[in-house]
């Protein structure tokens, strides 16, 4: 019979894994509430005619709220692999096949120059960081969205203190 104390020892590492395995890349997992995902979409007038870049996307929950209440595309950027493949199965489950997909890798080395919307809920160092990649290959027009971390030297177009978010629009070159 197994060592339940090794089991307990095991259990914990994976769920340490779990949680923490993306902070090396931009930052640990929290999930955003429903309200605040459909928050964050109504800010940017998300519509049919748009392409969002959900980078860190987790359990898929924005891509998903974008491609079936809003029929917008949407394309989740996640690092771990247990939520790259949850996200998988979530967008199988509620058949977002034509408008949602998650693409497992670093966000930093995925082209995001297609999109038209963008959202965040990383950290501030890695916002810091990506602000040069957001400003060199997203268009402008493109409306960036953020929960609770902000870009610094950015002034938000669409600021929500009470609900932590922040829209910003990528201004002409």
């Amino acid at each position: 019979m197994p060592n339940p104390g090794l089991i307990l020892i095991i259990l914990a590492a994976v769920f340490g894994v779990f949680m923490l395995g993306t902070v090396a890349v931009g930052a640990g997992w929290e999930p955003t509430s429903r309200k605040k995902v459909r928050k964050m979409l109504e800010m940017t007038h998300i519509g049919p005619s748009d392409l969002l870049y959900d980078l860190g996307s987790g359990d898929g929950r924005i891509i998903l709220e974008a491609a079936r209440t809003y029929h917008a595309r949407a394309i989740g950027i996640e690092a771990d692999p247990v939520r790259f493949l949850f996200s998988k199965l979530a967008i199988a489950l509620y058949d977002a096949k034509g408008r949602a997909s998650v693409v497992w890798g670093n966000f930093f080395h995925t082209d995001l120059s297609g999109a038209t919307i963008v959202t965040v809920f990383l950290s501030q160092a890695t916002n810091q960081r990506l602000k040069s990649k957001l400003l060199s290959e997203l268009k402008p027009g493109t409306r960036v969205v953020s929960y609770v971390w902000t870009f610094e030297d950015w002034t938000p177009a669409v600021r929500d203190p009470a609900d932590k978010l922040s829209l910003y629009i990528i201004p002409e070159r």
